[in-house]
């Protein structure tokens, strides 16, 4: 039976990667998609145009979330999971010379506008007995110079997990990381943030890019798709990596 599944930042990258899956699987799943680019939107729109609806806009904008929603239900029937994946780097450097409005920004999208959705969407996943899955980083969980911003919010999604986890009895909730993706955000990385990360680090995006260790966002978005779709109760809570145990029913 066909799902209907909520995809943000579903216009490149992991997030495309996800929806193509998701759009292209044997059901046929309907996605709504979000992101800011609402020209590269319609083209899914375009090519499955009674698959998908588009909702586009900065997502700091929190009442996207509501819309997101709406259009799910109004033009599906029902909402069956959400791939929370956008977000952005923010201002990278050391704490000691970033500026806290910049850490607020980045936090409003990265954080804020997450909470947002689930408040949104739990009445519609509590009934369909839905999945969420937010994506993570492995910055989360490490000591990293230079990217506190990113970081923090992202440790922050871990712990929402969590929350949802303990809370939400209903409804599965889990945090991936995806690794190292050859996406524009490792571009934008390796060619415009040189002078603000620190040095090792910026060696470390550059050498994989150099080395070709850069995942396909097709690795670990496919798992990311078919977790949305099936993950099991019992991972409820848990921040895993694409590439863990736990998920390797999805890896296939």
């Amino acid at each position: 039976m066909a799902k209907t599944i909520i995809v943000t930042g579903a216009s490149r990258g992991l997030g495309l990667a996800i929806t193509k899956y998701l759009l292209s699987a044997p059901q046929s799943h309907n996605v709504v998609v979000m992101a800011r680019n609402v020209e590269l939107l319609q083209k899914l729109k375009d090519e499955y145009p009674k698959q998908v609806e588009v909702v586009s806009g900065d997502l700091a904008d929190f009442s996207l979330a509501q819309k997101a929603v709406d259009a799910a239900i109004k033009s599906f029937g029902q909402l069956d999971g959400m791939v929370l994946n956008h977000g952005v780097l923010g201002q990278t450097g050391k704490i000691a010379v970033t500026d806290v409005a910049e850490w607020q920004k980045a936090f409003n999208v990265n954080f804020f506008s997450l909470v947002a959705f689930a408040t949104a969407a739990l009445p519609a996943l509590r009934e369909s007995k839905g999945r969420i899955i937010l994506t993570s980083s492995g910055a989360a969980v490490k000591k990293y110079r230079g990217w506190g911003i990113y970081a923090a919010s992202k440790a922050a999604l871990n712990n929402l997990t969590q929350t949802l986890g303990a809370e939400e009895p209903d409804v599965v909730s889990i945090s991936i990381q995806p690794g190292m993706v050859d996406t524009d955000m490792q571009k934008d990385l390796r060619e415009e943030r040189g002078t603000t990360l620190d040095a090792d680090m910026h060696s470390k995006f550059t050498g994989a890019f150099s080395a070709g260790a850069l995942l396909k966002p097709e690795q670990p978005g496919h798992v990311f798709a078919k977790a949305v779709l099936d993950a099991p109760a019992e991972l409820t809570g848990l921040s895993l990596a694409w590439n863990d145990k736990e998920l390797a029913a999805f890896q296939e």
